[in-house]
């Protein structure tokens, strides 16, 4: 079924869901995992949205890899301790985060994406955008959806 299964991660919660959920699908199934967070670059855009931010375009770029790899290394925990291997591969951005997880998912040869879905709806959802619902829309194999799990109060 499944062989190559690739999960994008960002550090919420709802990505440690999927995470999760790819993780356990990838052991029952003996499947590879490929473990991926997308960062921002801010060479892609240096006079546009970053023009006016005080120092240098160097020391925010490795800010910005260090904090990416930190996402990237507690996803690769979670999954060991899921019982499954991931392979973590840090991404940086360039063309809009769910066009980057399809293209490393085709690149790959991923047989299904896994990501998480905030649910976010309205205002937020307009301004914000999904990485979600664009991966669904752009993906040519399988998307799983992954909600966070409702905390009980």
């Amino acid at each position: 079924m499944y062989r190559k299964i690739l999960v994008a991660v960002d550090g919420s919660s709802t990505s440690e869901a999927a995470l999760v959920s790819a993780a356990r699908l990838a052991r029952a199934l003996s499947a590879s995992l490929r473990i991926i967070h997308v960062t921002d670059s801010p060479y892609d855009y240096p006079d546009v949205m970053y023009g006016h931010v005080p120092g240098d375009l160097e020391e925010l770029h490795e800010a910005w890899h260090k904090a990416g790899q930190e996402v990237i290394d507690r996803a690769v925990a979670v999954a060991l301790r899921e019982g499954c291997a991931g392979e973590p591969r840090l991404v940086e951005g360039g063309a809009h985060v769910s066009e980057q997880v399809v293209e490393e998912a085709r690149v790959w040869g991923a047989d299904i994406i896994v990501v998480g879905a905030s649910g976010r709806r309205g205002v937020k959802r307009l301004l914000l955008g999904s990485v979600a619902e664009g991966v669904a829309r752009l993906a040519r194999v399988p998307v799983l959806l992954v909600r966070a799990p409702i905390a009980c109060s």
